[in-house]
């Protein structure tokens, strides 16, 4: 990496990120596409399920993005043999926390769910997929570490390549489980679940294959698996907890949006199921430029250049901009072809088109406070970050709760909390940046 990142480092670390989320939403579309098919019920608990899996999977990855600063951090540096000691901790701690949150939630499952959800038939449908989806946690967590270490060295082409295998096992697995095709059993959700889980372990096992076999893991120190260091796995924790508990935040901000969703009924909950499948999407190269803002903020600092950091941020925020502009063109171009992907009730897709066009407005806010977001914890100002969202967080669930429940209003306009969202998020990232003497930091 250069000193003084330009749009083209920018676009180098982000693209292969983009597109490995984008070919990662594959598995989104697939299961809400073919879930669709299946019945309102199973889209609807698909829902809540792959948020709820979702909530904790962002745990782990918020642990990966904690790694993924040290990992840059050090890379600026040069400390290049602390590199591989740094994801090998993150590793074990991973993969002991998975087989806790698995137990954990094999225990509560059915007591959370009897209490919030309204709906027998779907809080059995959600139950029967999360029963099984829950164990892909053990192999996410560990995605989420490889992916942290490829974007701290700004080789993220292997996401790519990982995401495709992935993309390609769940589609295939999806159809032949969840409809019984080619001698497997008919498992409605229960086949979209298990395609999940394994399409994650393939992942994993090429994370690893890739890492032995196409790059110099000795120069990094990898699968060394060094002694345990209590104060190394300190510095590590003490930058990715609040990272975690963000992330954490963020996605059970989802969960309960589709839980209050719910009490307006099935309809509106298989419509924002369907809006989900297309927002993620668009969430896409959001993402990416806000995590190649992240390592490269993150990575200037380290080279004692912190004042690179603003400018690598307004050059991420022009190019997310920009594709955002873009996927909102296409959307208000053709929205009932894009929406009669994912169902072919005519009925669905009418209901679906004013919150589509909700979601379009509300992603140019969600772009900018994601980057900028993100740049306040590639400062290694993490903690900050996570008062951040827990301020936009209370808020957010506050709205959305009287909106959906109290006023039992609209579903387009229940999905219009995200202006709330985006335009906070963006606002209290900025104002930090501005006034707040974070070059100061230490990681």
């Amino acid at each position: 990496m250069t000193k003084s990142p330009s749009y083209r480092k920018i676009w180098n670390i982000a693209y292969p990120i983009i597109l490995g989320s984008a070919i990662q939403n594959v598995i989104r579309i697939t299961d809400t596409a073919f879930l669709g098919r299946v019945g309102e019920t199973e889209l609807g608990a698909a829902g809540i399920g792959s948020v709820f899996y979702m909530t904790f999977m962002m745990l782990g990855m918020g642990y990966g993005v904690g790694a993924q600063i040290m990992v840059a951090r050090r890379y600026g540096q040069q400390r290049i043999s602390e590199i591989g000691k740094t994801v090998e901790h993150a590793f074990y701690f991973l993969f002991v926390f998975a087989i806790i949150v698995i137990a954990g939630l094999n225990l509560s499952l059915s007591q959370i769910f009897s209490s919030v959800v309204s709906s027998e038939n779907i809080r059995i449908a959600t139950l029967d997929f999360l029963y099984i989806r829950i164990w892909g946690l053990v192999f996410a967590f560990t995605n989420f570490t490889f992916r942290g270490f490829y974007i701290g060295i700004g080789q993220t082409k292997v996401i790519t390549i990982t995401t495709a295998m992935m993309a390609l096992v769940n589609v295939f697995l999806d159809y032949v489980l969840i409809f019984g095709k080619a001698g497997f059993p008919e498992m409605g959700i229960k086949g979209a679940a298990l395609a999940s889980v394994i399409a994650e372990l393939v992942a994993m096992l090429t994370f690893i294959h890739y890492s032995l076999k196409r790059i110099d893991y000795k120069k990094f120190r990898l699968f060394t698996f060094q002694i345990f260091d209590r104060k190394l796995f300190g510095s590590v924790f003490n930058i990715s907890l609040p990272v975690m508990l963000q992330n954490f935040l963020s996605f059970a901000g989802w969960m309960f949006f589709f839980l209050f969703v719910e009490k307006l009924g099935e309809r509106a909950l298989a419509v924002s199921n369907i809006i989900r499948s297309i927002y993620v999407i668009m969430l896409v190269p959001i993402m990416g430029y806000s995590f190649a803002a992240n390592s490269l903020v993150s990575y200037v600092i380290g080279t004692g250049k912190p004042g690179e950091a603003m400018k690598v941020t307004k050059k991420a925020l022009k190019l997310c901009i920009g594709s955002v502009a873009l996927m909102v063109t296409i959307i208000i171009i053709i929205p009932t072809q894009i929406l009669s992907v994912f169902t072919d009730n005519q009925q669905l897709i009418d209901e679906s088109i004013p919150v589509l066009y909700v979601i379009s407005g509300t992603s140019f806010l969600i772009g900018s406070g994601f980057v900028l977001f993100n740049t306040v914890s590639g400062t290694g100002n993490t903690k900050a970050a996570f008062f951040i969202e827990s301020a936009v967080f209370v808020l957010y669930i506050f709205v959305t709760y009287y909106l959906a429940v109290i006023l039992q209003t609209s579903i387009e306009m229940v999905w219009a909390v995200e202006f709330i969202y985006g335009g906070l998020i963006a606002l209290i990232s900025l104002l930090f940046l501005k006034y707040y003497p974070w070059q100061k930091k230490v990681v």
